[in-house]
């Protein structure tokens, strides 16, 4: 069985895209923090399963939680980052984008001992809009980006990017491994998420599985909120926003119970080191045919 990326990013309920015009983030702060409670019970989830995965976590999150990192890393899961505060990465000019790697880095690397391997932009925002943030990842000496969601949508979104994992900068080893989507009423979504919470299971399902008869990863997402129908509710979001951030929450657990049971997991470092292998073999083949 193709073994499958299975990932969390981990934020908090108030740090989503979906709550950004409405949450400042200078009130983070003084609102309800469970994102400490949340994650640890993805970790719960993990180990009844029997699966390892990757954290991309805020750098926000990590400094105040440097024991909840540590635990990630000593049940056997990769921490990755997933920038400072959330901060979508088409808002950011390159130098901007630099130091908000590096204050991720610096602190993640600081709480879990570690070295920091993989990044994932918040809200795939890695796009046609961000030509050079794939340079400076490679710069900044990063191994792997999923960033990229090859998918056509009001928030985020790449629909010409490729489906599979690929080397975005010519002469760099930095791999970019997009998010999975499936085919639904003739549209990409992604499979992850909101999504997930949302589609019935067969259709994800069904995307994996044709993903993994081309011998090809899938790669999966989710957030620590997203198993917590307890959250506090914001009220002023607009409605759209509020549908897609709190529907069907209390069936997530059993839906990723589900899925974690139906495929081959690992973490995300684990599914890049052999969708690199694979590249350089049909590089080689490339190379020795001519």
């Amino acid at each position: 069985m193709v073994a499958n990326a299975l990932s969390v990013d981990v934020e908090d309920w108030f740090q989503v895209g979906a709550f950004e015009t409405v949450i400042a983030r200078d009130d983070w702060s003084a609102l309800e923090h469970r994102v400490e409670a949340n994650t640890d019970a993805v970790i719960d989830l993990f180990a009844q399963g029997g699966v390892r995965a990757t954290f991309f976590t805020l750098g926000w999150v990590a400094e105040r939680y440097p024991a909840l990192m540590r635990r990630i890393v000593d049940a056997g899961h990769e921490v990755a980052s997933h920038g400072w505060d959330h901060r979508r990465v088409f808002t950011m000019e390159p130098e901007e984008f630099r130091a908000d790697l590096d204050r991720a880095r610096a602190v993640l690397e600081d709480v879990t001992g570690q070295k920091i391997r993989g990044y994932r932009a918040p809200s795939f925002s890695i796009d046609g809009r961000t030509p050079w943030a794939h340079a400076v990842l490679a710069e900044q000496g990063y191994a792997y980006s999923s960033s990229v969601a090859p998918i056509g949508h009001d928030h985020y979104g790449w629909a010409d990017a490729p489906r599979r994992a690929y080397r975005p900068v010519a002469g760099s080893d930095l791999i970019e491994l997009p998010v999975t989507t499936a085919r639904l009423l003739g549209r990409e979504v992604t499979t992850g998420g909101g999504f997930f919470r949302l589609l019935p299971g067969a259709v994800v399902q069904g995307a994996i599985r044709d993903m993994n008869a081309g011998g090809q990863p899938a790669v999966f997402y989710f957030h620590p909120w997203e198993i917590d129908p307890g959250q506090p509710r914001v009220a002023r979001a607009p409605l759209r926003s509020k549908l897609r951030h709190y529907s069907r929450l209390g069936a997530m657990a059993g839906k990723l119970r589900t899925l974690m049971a139906a495929h081959r997991w690992d973490r995300t470092d684990v599914v890049v080191a052999a969708e690199a292998a694979r590249i350089d073999a049909g590089a080689a083949w490339l190379e020795a045919a001519e």
